[in-house]
């Protein structure tokens, strides 16, 4: 895969059904108020909120009784028995990154032990170790979100300034399982230019996604492209209008109401 012979345009496709993802909680702490699910039983209630109020998908940064992000199977393998066990049937997805495992071999070490798998894991492009990170998840069955951030760095709570070149380290990677891959573009602004050339990657899909200030033009913009979206506490607290979310349902209410608008806007616009 290279980025030689793209075609770079603006993407003009619709979809009317462009697929939200939530993110529960990221790299937050309990310092960020109530919307934010840390323990496993508010991890459950929020998972099943976000799925009632239209969820695709579920990522969650796992979390020890203290509070801390851990990869370890004694806190992954019961956090998703719980979600799953509580009736969230929808794909689940684990952070693999830096915050919970800040030594790239030790990450190796837990994926591989993990007793309890979750459908995808997320692996940040600009973190060292991603593509053999990556190769082990893909190994054991797990679908892989490559993050690469686009646009300026990450801005999350948490993040570690990227290494250079996280989409040439993405693009270099060889794709042996392109139906386990989704490369997941985070935008530090909402700007088409930055993501028209990737939509003509093959052969996987895209994701894209902002956080805090970036969160809603970028979410109003993968439904313009027809890309999926991420929304949910872990990215932002706010709703479109400014007022502080009271859950991840509640963004994920107001992301489809956003999607279901700009999809619409962009079907009249044809």
């Amino acid at each position: 895969m290279s980025l030689r012979g793209l075609r770079v345009s603006t993407p003009v496709s619709v979809s009317v059904s462009v697929s939200v993802s939530v993110s529960l909680n990221g790299g937050r702490t309990a310092a960020d108020g109530g919307a934010v699910p840390l323990s496993p039983p508010d991890v459950v209630e929020s998972a099943l909120g976000a799925v009632a109020a239209g969820a695709g998908e579920v990522l969650v940064h796992p979390r020890t009784p203290c509070g801390r992000e851990s990869l370890s199977p004694r806190v992954v393998g019961p956090l998703l028995e719980a979600v799953r066990g509580a009736g969230v049937s929808v794909p689940l997805s684990v952070s693999a990154g830096i915050g919970a495992e800040p030594d790239p071999a030790g990450r190796l070490e837990r994926v591989r032990s993990w007793t309890v798998l979750p459908d995808r894991a997320v692996v940040h492009f600009a973190e060292p170790g991603a593509e053999e990170l990556a190769e082990a998840l893909v190994a054991r069955g797990v679908a892989v979100d490559a993050v690469v951030p686009l646009g300026g760095e990450g801005a999350g709570p948490g993040a570690v300034e990227p290494e250079p070149g996280a989409l040439a380290r993405f693009l270099a990677w060889p794709v042996r399982d392109p139906a386990r891959i989704r490369l997941a573009v985070e935008l530090a602004v909402a700007d088409p230019a930055l993501v028209a050339g990737l939509r003509w990657l093959p052969p996987v899909p895209l994701l894209l996604f902002g956080r805090e200030a970036a969160a809603w033009p970028v979410l109003r913009l993968a439904a313009r492209c027809g890309a999926g979206a991420r929304i949910g506490a872990g990215d932002v607290l706010h709703l479109p209008d400014g007022r502080a979310a009271r859950s991840n349902a509640e963004l994920v209410s107001a992301a489809l109401e956003v999607v279901g608008t700009q999809s619409a806007v962009t079907a009249w616009s044809r």
